[in-house]
């Protein structure tokens, strides 16, 4: 299986029809992922556009984005990284596809299960809150570019370790002694 990367998720999206934001899609899939067991989340769904034109490969194509991701969430060598446009993009895109791929995470959380943030430990209403104001991520005209990188950089890493902390605290754990003893190999 070929590594999960943002420009062929974005041309995987553009071939079926979606014109939102790649990143946006990706978040959404990720937060939905937080908390619902995979085979409960049919990609499609987070899509939410009549006007797609999906085939058979299409559909393997998003499922295959859905069991990477969940992969990367589990995989202790590998670890999660948020789909987003490589260093060659502008630093201004790249802070808006943050933004989005921090506004389709809160989405894909809330979206699927009423999420109460009061039952929720004091590091995932940190993260919840913290994503919500990464969604307005701009870079000024003005702005040192060498100083706003290395903040884009920083802001990256900490939505990547934010995403996995929210992943391990509200993932539904397995049912069964030897589910769990395995659920828990696979995050360490």
């Amino acid at each position: 299986m070929k590594s999960l990367n943002y420009l062929d998720l974005d041309a995987a999206l553009g071939r079926i029809g979606y014109r939102e934001p790649s990143a946006e899609f990706h978040g959404a899939l990720c937060g939905a992922l937080c908390r619902e067991p995979p085979e409960k989340i049919d990609p499609v769904d987070l899509l939410d556009d009549e006007r797609l034109t999906l085939d058979e490969a299409s559909l393997e194509e998003l499922r295959s984005v859905r069991e990477q991701t969940v992969s990367s969430f589990t995989d202790g060598e590998r670890g999660f990284m948020p789909l987003l446009p490589d260093d060659d993009t502008p630093l201004s895109d790249r802070a808006q596809a943050l933004a989005k791929w921090c506004d389709g995470f809160l989405f894909g959380l809330s979206s699927r299960l009423p999420l109460a943030l009061s039952e929720c430990t004091e590091e995932v209403r940190e993260v919840v809150s913290d994503f919500t104001q990464f969604t307005r991520a701009a870079i000024g005209s003005g702005d040192d570019l060498e100083v706003e990188e290395n903040a884009y950089a920083e802001l990256v890493e900490y939505v990547r370790v934010g995403a996995q902390l929210v992943y391990m605290e509200l993932h539904p754990r397995p049912a069964s002694a030897a589910d769990a003893e395995s659920y828990n190999r696979t995050l360490h």
